[in-house]
Formats: C-alpha cells, structure tokens, sequence
C-alpha cells in the first residue's frame, strides 16, 4: 500500500486536465467506441508506467535512502512547475487510421511519454515496490481516461481544470520541498 495508493492519487490529480486524457475524449467519439478506447488508454499508460517502473527498480541499488528521498522531492517540485503551465489540445490524429484500438493505444503512449505522471511513478519505484507503484499509476491513469472516454469530448473539454491544476501544483511543490529539506537534513 505504501507504493500503490500514492502513485494512484498523484496519477489521477496529473491525469485531470492532461492531454492524454483530452485525446481519449476526442477518440472516444471519433470512434462511437468509448469503452474500446478507454482500454486502449489505459494500456498505453501500463506500458509507460511499466518501464518507468522498471527503470525505478534499475537505478534503485545505486541510490541511497536520502538519494531516494530527494530523487521523489524533485519529482515533486518538477511536477509542481509542469502543473502551472496550461495546457495545449492535443493533435487530434485525424489522419492516422488504425483504428479503435491502435489509435489510442499509440496516440497516448507518444503524448504521455515522459510526462509527470511517468516521472512521479519513476521515483516512487526507487523508493521500493516498483511494480505496485506501477499498478497505481495505471489505474489512476485509467480511471480518469475511462471517465474522459465516457463523457466524450464536448463534455470532457466543458470542465475547467485550471484550478484543480493549480491546486496540485502547489501541494506538490510543498510536498517537494518538505520532503527534499527532510532528505537534506534540514528539517
């Protein structure tokens, strides 16, 4: 639970207002097939969070517990000053035609490559239990590309997340910044 429940709630409090999410909700009806697509998401968001995840457990060894600790907090901090940035519309991938399953699952895999959710289940894997942080991140991710998937794009895009970005973006900075002072020893 240590590694599932925190990689869970960062990847849903990232997920809202992402692209990915946003793109789901665009092939969702581009495709009349929201729950296909839905699993596509989320399989595309498993295999980003599966190799950050193994990543996570390849550089583990070579870190130390306050190295861990401050990996996590400038994961934090990143992920933070990425939430105050608005984000673009995805491109819409209107001339890629592969279908309801490939579409999504590759169209999501490239947009999410890298992003904060990926890079938050990276440090959290360093930490111990890359494979569960990896399942949390998945599922958080999933859940908010199911909800986008269902509600399609002229309600997905309807709802402001601005606010809910900032919000999060300040909490990650704090919890950046207490738990690098805490890896530093100054608190």
């Amino acid at each position: 639970m240590e590694a599932i429940v925190p990689a869970f709630l960062l990847a849903v409090l990232t997920q809202l207002g992402e692209r990915p999410a946003a793109l789901t909700a665009i092939l969702s009806d581009r495709f009349r097939r929201p729950i296909l697509v839905a699993l596509a998401a989320g399989l595309a968001h498993a295999i980003g969070n599966g190799a950050a995840a193994a990543a996570g457990m390849a550089i583990a060894p070579m870190m130390t517990p306050n190295a861990q600790a401050l990996f996590l907090a400038v994961a934090l901090v990143f992920g933070g000053v990425g939430g105050i940035w608005p984000v673009k519309a995805p491109d819409r991938l209107e001339r890629w035609r592969l279908g309801a399953v490939l579409t999504p699952l590759l169209g999501v895999l490239i947009l999410a490559f890298g992003e904060r959710t990926q890079f938050f289940t990276l440090a959290i894997s360093v930490r111990g239990l890359p494979w569960l942080a990896a399942a949390g991140a998945t599922i958080g991710a999933f859940a908010v590309a199911f909800v986008a998937a269902v509600l399609g794009e002229k309600q997905w895009m309807a709802i402001r997340f601005g606010w809910l970005r900032i919000g999060s973006a300040i909490l990650f900075l704090i919890a950046g910044a207490w738990i690098g002072l805490g890896a530093v020893r100054l608190l």
